[in-house]
């Protein structure tokens, strides 16, 4: 799930295409035949032109990653093009736009569902539970909480990583606050990535990345960038989360204005988690080294 706003200029880091067939499978690159997709037909702000089910073969059949959507056609597609031999459904997290199809194509093909061991869905248990290291189909996987706290990505032996949510080309990632989700985790799942230098991304929603280390690069750049606007706009005087979304957002549609208001308190509660910031009844405010309000206020810019 990502918060796409609309700016001046296209960023570079991002990666993007036109709207991409439903029902068929679609290679991940013509030198990885064993690695193809199936988006879901579940278009929207927050999910593009779909979520990617990405489709694995490994020496014992096929996984399937994030089915998506329990729609009848995108199921069938899936099974078609596994050719009947899906082993297992893994789940990067348990938001709805991931975990829907699971269950029903779980029973249709008699595959276990893998998802990490704390579901962050109460009404939901994994039929395996995964942690980080482990390895499943042939792929290890890191726990990178941050945009959820149950969010997996899965490494191939060869240096594939499928990202999840945590990192997509088309869109910057929503990152909720606690309990859901936390800025401080999401950037430290971003390093870890970047340390382990994977050779292509592979998103659950947009085009693959090919050029993962200036992306993730970007990506925390941006994330820095956006945290110095946000306090810069705290250093304007104690605001109410209402007033900080008009002093750091220019104009947001209906249709994205929880996922940013969501966003927002997510850094302002990395802020005050890093002392540079404080929650108080007259609302969130700027600190000093030492706690207390600044002297002066400093004009904000707002956040793209």
């Amino acid at each position: 799930m990502s918060i796409s706003l609309a700016s001046r200029s296209r960023p570079s880091w991002q990666v993007r295409e036109p709207p991409p067939p439903t029902g068929r499978p679609l290679k991940a690159a013509a030198h990885l035949p064993g690695l193809r997709r199936v988006v879901a037909p579940n278009p929207g702000p927050m999910t593009g032109h779909g979520t990617n089910s990405w489709l694995v073969d490994h020496p014992g059949g096929t996984a399937i990653i994030d089915p998506g959507s329990d729609h009848p056609a995108h199921l069938e597609a899936l099974l078609a093009a596994a050719g009947g031999r899906i082993t297992h459904i893994l789940l990067t997290h348990t938001h709805r736009d991931h975990l829907t199809g699971a269950r029903p194509l779980g029973q249709m093909a008699g595959a276990p569902v893998c998802g990490f061991r704390h579901s962050a869905v109460p009404s939901f248990t994994p039929d395996i539970a995964l942690d980080d290291g482990s390895v499943v189909a042939g792929l290890t996987v890191l726990h990178t909480p941050g945009h959820a706290t149950d969010h997996l990505c899965f490494l191939t032996a060869d240096g594939i990583l499928f990202t999840g949510d945590h990192i997509m080309g088309w869109s910057t990632t929503m990152v909720p606050p606690a309990p859901d989700g936390s800025v401080r985790q999401f950037l430290d799942g971003l390093a870890r990535i970047g340390a382990l230098a994977p050779s292509l991304l592979l998103p659950a929603h947009g085009p693959p990345i090919p050029t993962p280390e200036s992306c993730i690069r970007a990506l925390i750049a941006h994330r820095l960038s956006r945290e110095e606007r946000i306090l810069a706009a705290l250093h304007q005087g104690p605001a109410t989360l209402d007033e900080m979304m008009r002093r750091v957002y220019r104009a947001i549609p209906p249709t994205l204005r929880r996922a940013a208001e969501l966003n927002l308190l997510a850094h302002l509660e990395k802020l005050r988690d890093d002392g540079r910031a404080i929650h108080d009844r007259d609302g969130w405010r700027a600190t000093t080294a030492h706690g207390e309000s600044p002297p002066s206020q400093v004009p904000g810019r707002p956040c793209p």
